[in-house]
């Protein structure tokens, strides 16, 4: 912009809608846009082809309710007011799924303060209409943390992420109605019938219920981009799968036993629900994704919204490794370890670096590769960039909205930051080519470890002792990034003594 030029508002006609589809424990390899053979993934790799994606993007923490909580606050897990699965038991015996399913008061996750502003609030200033379609998991029923107190007009769908663990609940939530479903009531962790035939499929039907939550998320979706009126949209859509359990309609799960073949069922020996055909649900669970986002493109190309919508596909975290998912079987390829210890809930690169594609006709080149690092907190300035809204004070991100246009002098992160008091607790920075990683923050032998990622993406040759001066420099990062948390569930004791 020439000097002394005044900005130009942007009136709601000339603003785009956004659709952000966030996927739930989906891995970076786990789509055929990045490597994946053996699952099909059509609708993503034509959103690939029609836009632009991202090789070095990262989520805001290797667990679900944090990663969120940075997309929406535009904060890194250093300063968040979420840093962890707080399942706020000081309520009671929130585990029992089959309680919680009656009493709200155990529902849902430690809820995210009224005083946090989030990015459908600041989209809502910007003449936005907004709604939160799949799961939440930042605030229970109740709570100043539900979508509806958080900037979203309307919300449908899981508000707790315990209650996910069930494709086919008993309930869920539209705005703060709960809304019964015709599924019968079955709990997490159920196993096979006693003298069931693990090898029949009909020993598995009671884990099949009538109504799929992601059958209904997909219409609620299409439904509200279909609403129209004057004013752009904002539709964040956060479906449950392939978070386990293992669930998908079966017709999906037939199209890949008939490619798969037979194999060996997994029997709910890790928890949540027995499989049949475990690497065909999971495969199944990936593919309807990927239906649903062909639905949400047709919904706007039928209500002819689509040419004037920038939508964006990411992942809340990294690879799942539990009940019956087995990441390593579909992406034996994959450029990271997948195992425990390296995929979800560790900051290894297979737990944070996720997929991220973004498509707007006319606006992003088609067919079009980044290396830019960014990140989660980058969602919330470049959104509000795109909006045509100044970018808030006190965000941790960098809009990447050049990026995205194929503009000159996109401005670069020095150094992404994570932590996480879980798993025994963890922080990592990426700088450059550089990564370190710090372990057993909670107990234990504190840990650093750092790794040339360009030539060591599986983080196995620990460089730290030929590099003191890397390491000097990244643990200043390490103390600077962190503020001592509000709660005390999201402490470190290694840091917060």
């Amino acid at each position: 912009m020439a000097a002394g030029m005044a900005t130009v508002p942007l009136v709601a006609k000339e603003k785009p809608n956004i659709v952000l589809i966030l996927a739930d424990d989906l891995g970076y390899t786990e789509i055929s846009p990045y490597g994946q053979k053996l699952i099909e993934t059509p609708n993503l790799d034509r959103l690939a082809q029609n836009g632009i994606r991202f090789t070095r993007h990262y989520c805001g923490s290797p667990v679900s309710a944090p990663s969120r909580c940075v997309l929406l606050t535009g904060q890194h897990t250093g300063h968040a007011f979420i840093r962890g699965n707080h399942e706020w038991t000081e309520r009671g015996n929130v585990w029992n799924y089959a309680a919680a399913v009656q009493d709200p008061g155990l529902e849902g996750q430690y809820p995210l303060p009224d005083s946090v502003r989030t990015l459908p609030e600041y989209l809502k200033e910007a003449g936005y209409r907004t709604g939160l379609i799949g799961k939440w998991g930042l605030g229970a029923p109740g709570s100043e943390g539900v979508p509806n107190r958080q900037g979203f007009d309307f919300f449908y769908g899981f508000n707790c992420q315990r209650q996910a663990h069930n494709h086919y609940p008993r309930h869920l939530w539209k705005n703060d109605q709960k809304i019964w479903l015709g599924n019968e009531l079955v709990v997490p962790g159920t196993k096979l019938a006693p003298g069931a035939d693990p090898l029949d499929p009909d020993s598995y039907r009671p884990f099949i219920q009538k109504e799929y939550a992601g059958e209904l998320f997909i219409r609620e979706a299409c439904a509200f981009i279909q609403a129209g009126g004057i004013d752009p949209f904002f539709l964040m859509f956060t479906p449950t799968i392939p978070h386990v359990a293992l669930q998908a309609p079966e017709e999906w799960i037939r199209k890949y036993v008939a490619k798969f073949g037979d194999e060996k069922p997994y029997l709910g020996q890790e928890g949540y629900f027995p499989c049949r055909y475990p690497h065909a649900t999971y495969a199944a669970m990936v593919s309807y994704l990927d239906y649903q986002v062909g639905e949400l493109i047709r919904a706007l190309q039928e209500s002819g919204q689509y040419d004037n919508t920038l939508i964006l596909f990411t992942s809340d975290n990294g690879y799942a490794y539990n009940a019956g998912a087995d990441p390593s079987w579909f992406s034996p390829d994959a450029p990271f370890t997948t195992t425990f210890g390296w995929g979800k809930g560790f900051v290894h690169e297979a737990g944070i670096r996720v997929p991220l594609i973004a498509a707007w006709p006319g606006k992003i080149k088609p067919g079009s590769q980044s290396v830019l690092i960014s990140s989660f907190y980058d969602f919330l300035p470049t959104l509000c960039e795109i909006a045509g809204l100044d970018i808030p004070a006190g965000t941790d991100g960098i809009s990447f909205r050049r990026e995205l246009l194929h503009q000159p002098f996109q401005k670069k992160h020095d150094y992404l930051y994570w932590e996480i008091p879980e798993y025994n607790g963890q922080q990592a920075v990426r700088m450059g080519p550089w990564k370190a990683v710090r372990l057993n923050l909670q107990s234990g032998k504190v840990v650093t470890r750092l790794y040339y990622l360009d030539q060591d993406p599986f983080e196995q040759h620990d460089v730290s002792e030929t590099y003191p001066d890397i390491i000097r420099k990244i643990s200043d990062i390490l103390e600077a990034e962190h503020d001592k948390p509000a709660l005390e569930q999201f402490r470190i004791l290694a840091i917060d003594r």
